[in-house]
C-alpha cells in the first residue's frame, strides 16, 4: 500500500457513505475453515463484540462473517470471532452475555460510564501487564498519545484500550436548513433561538414548497434532536456541569427548564410531527426530511444518504449546515465527542490475552487502513495520498459497515479531503463540498464539557438505572401534556424523584469524586 504512512497521520472513525471501502475481495486464501494456518498449526483465537447497525446487505454476509472479517482473519494470523451487538440495545445485550458467562474476550462501547460499571461489577480486568509484556505497536501509540491516558484508567490501573478520534469523529451533532426555503420566504439565517422559532413557524405556515397545501413542517430530526436542544442551552441531561465549585447533573440545572420549554413549544405549535414520540427509530422523521417536507434537520454533521435521497426527490433543494443559535445563556457548540474513540475492555474470563493484544497491535499498525478502505483499484484509488472512491454505490453496498471493524485506527481527514475521497458523480461531489463545510461548522463552536468525563461509582450507576425511565415519563408529560404540565412542574418532579431515590447522597458522593479526581486539573 503506497503512501500508507502518510495516511496514518491523515486518517479517524466515521461512516462516509461516499468513500468508505472494505477490505478485500472476500478471498479466504491462506486460511481454512477450521481456523488453521497454511502450515496446519492452529491460529490463536480471540472474540470481540461488533455493533450491529443493520448495514450489511444479505449477499454481503452477516456481521459475523463478511469480506471484512475474512480479510482480518486472513491477514492478522488470528482467528477472530465477531459477536454482533444490536446498536440500540448494546449495553443490555452485553450485560446479558456477561451474566450468562458468554461475553466475548474483548468488548467495546463509547461510554466510559458503562465501562466503569463493568469494572465495579468485576466483569473486566486491568491490562497494564498485558500491554507491557505483549505489545509493541499499541504500546508505542499510547506513548505518543498521552491525552488518552485519563480515559483508560480506573483506580490507577489501565482497564481500557483506545485510539484517538479523528476530527470527523469528534464532530457529531449538527443542524441543517433549506436555504432555498429561506430565500423564497425572504428570511435570514437564524442566529438566536427566537429567530429559529420564527423561521420554523414560517416553514410550517407559509407553504415554502409552493404546492398550495399546508403540508410542511418546521423541522424533522434523527435521534440527536433532544441532545441538540440541550446543547444549545448547555444543559445536556447526560453530563455534569460546574456551577461555582460544585458539579451538577445537566437535567437539574435551571437551564434545563428552558430545554423542556423549547421542546414543548415545538410540539404544541406543531412545528415538528407530533407522532415522533412513538417513532422510536425515527424512520418517519427521516422520510419527512428526504421527501422535502421539513425545512430544518436536527441530525448529524455527516448525512450522505439523506442528502442523496433529498436531491433525488427534490432536485432544486439547497441544503446547508448552520451554526448553533444563541440563547439567553450565550452561544454553545453542539455535541462533540471526547478525544478517546472506541473503548475496548478485556473480559476477566478471557483465555488468551496475548491474542487480544496481537489483534490490537495488528490493527493500530497501519492495517486499520485496509480494514476501512478496502482494495486499491477495486474500492478506491489514491489521489495525493487520499483514497478516492471509485464507485459510491459499490462501496455503499459492500463496505459502509467496514470502518466499525477497525476497533483501533489513526484516521483523521481534513475537510478538503472529502472532495478527493468522494466518487465523481454529481451528487457525491456536491455533497463532498457540503461535507467539508459541515465539519468546519460542527467544530467552529466548542461544545461545553465542563469536566472531561462523568463521575463513576456504583451508587450513581444504580440510581441512574432507576431514574432514567422516570425522567423520560416526566419529560414526555411536559412536552405532550398541554398546559397542565409546565416545564417548572417537570423540574420539580425530576428533582423530587431524584431525591426520593437517594439523590442527595449521590450528589454528595459525586462532589467527593470530583474533588478527588478532577479538581485542579
Amino acid at each position: 500500500m503506497i503512501q500508507r504512512k502518510r495516511m496514518a497521520v491523515l486518517l479517524g472513525t466515521t461512516l462516509l457513505t461516499t468513500m468508505v471501502a472494505a477490505c478485500s475481495s472476500g478471498s479466504e486464501e491462506g486460511q481454512s475453515g477450521d481456523g488453521k494456518k497454511d502450515d496446519g498449526s492452529k491460529k490463536p483465537e480471540v472474540s470481540i463484540s461488533i455493533l450491529d447497525r443493520g448495514q450489511i446487505a444479505s449477499d454481503e454476509g452477516t456481521y459475523e462473517s463478511n469480506r471484512v472479517t475474512k480479510y482480518i482473519n486472513e491477514k492478522s494470523g488470528l482467528n477472530v470471532k465477531w459477536v454482533p451487538i444490536l446498536r440500540t440495545q448494546s449495553t443490555q445485550k452485553l450485560n446479558t452475555l456477561i451474566a450468562a458467562g458468554e461475553a466475548p474476550d474483548l468488548m467495546w462501547e463509547y461510554g466510559r460510564d458503562y465501562m466503569s460499571t463493568l469494572k465495579d461489577q468485576g466483569a473486566i480486568q486491568p491490562i497494564d501487564e498485558y500491554i507491557e509484556k505483549y505489545s509493541t505497536s499499541y504500546k508505542a501509540y499510547l506513548q505518543a498519545h498521552p491525552e488518552l491516558k485519563p480515559y483508560t484508567m480506573f483506580d490507577g490501573k489501565t482497564y481500557i484500550a483506545t485510539s484517538a478520534r479523528g476530527i470527523d469523529a469528534i464532530a457529531n451533532h449538527a443542524m441543517w436548513i433549506r436555504q432555498d426555503w429561506l430565500d423564497k420566504l425572504g428570511l435570514k439565517m437564524p442566529t438566536t433561538m427566537d429567530e429559529l422559532m420564527t423561521v420554523l413557524r414560517a416553514f410550517k405556515d407559509k407553504d415554502p414548497d409552493g404546492n398550495g397545501k399546508n403540508d410542511t413542517l418546521g423541522a424533522a430530526f434523527n435521534f440527536n434532536y433532544t441532545g441538540i436542544i440541550q446543547a444549545l442551552y448547555a444543559a445536556h441531561g447526560g453530563l455534569w456541569y460546574l456551577e461555582g465549585d460544585k458539579i451538577v447533573k445537566g437535567n437539574f440545572t435551571d437551564r434545563y427548564a428552558d430545554v423542556l420549554a423549547t421542546l414543548k413549544a415545538m410540539f404544541d405549535e406543531g412545528l415538528v410531527d407530533k407522532e415522533y414520540i412513538t417513532d422510536k427509530n425515527y424512520q418517519k422523521e427521516r422520510q419527512l426530511f428526504v421527501t422535502g417536507k421539513a425545512g430544518v434537520y436536527f441530525a448529524s454533521w455527516n448525512i450522505p444518504s439523506e442528502y442523496r435521497e433529498l436531491k433525488q426527490n427534490v432536485p432544486d433543494a439547497k441544503l446547508v449546515p448552520f451554526e448553533p443559535v444563541s440563547t439567553k445563556y450565550g452561544k454553545f457548540g453542539l455535541y462533540q465527542e471526547p478525544p478517546a474513540n472506541k473503548l475496548i475492555v478485556f473480559n476477566k474470563n478471557m483465555k488468551d490475552p496475548q491474542a487480544a493484544i496481537k489483534l490490537l497491535d495488528w490493527m493500530i499498525d497501519k492495517n486499520w487502513f485496509d480494514v476501512r478502505f478496502g482494495q486499491e483499484g477495486v474500492h478506491y484509488k489514491l489521489v495525493n495520498g487520499v483514497p478516492q472512491a471509485i464507485d459510491a454505490e459499490k462501496n455503499k453496498k459492500e463496505i459502509i459497515y467496514a470502518p466499525e471493524y477497525a476497533v483501533l485506527d489513526q484516521y483523521s481527514p481534513k475537510p478538503e479531503d472529502f472532495a478527493i475521497m468522494a466518487a465523481q458523480d454529481t451528487i457525491s461531489q456536491e455533497y463532498a463540498k457540503l461535507q467539508g463545510e459541515s465539519l468546519t461548522v460542527a467544530m467552529k463552536n466548542k461544545f461545553r464539557r465542563d469536566i472531561p468525563f462523568n463521575p463513576t461509582f456504583p451508587e450513581l450507576s444504580e440510581i441512574q438505572t432507576s431514574f432514567a425511565p422516570l425522567s423520560e415519563e416526566i419529560e414526555t408529560k411536559v412536552i405532550t401534556g398541554g398546559t397542565q404540565y409546565t416545564p417548572q412542574w417537570g423540574m420539580e418532579q425530576l428533582r423530587k424523584e431524584w431525591k426520593r431515590l437517594g439523590g442527595d447522597n449521590v450528589d454528595k458522593l459525586a462532589q467527593e469524586w470530583y474533588q478527588k479526581n478532577l479538581k485542579g486539573q
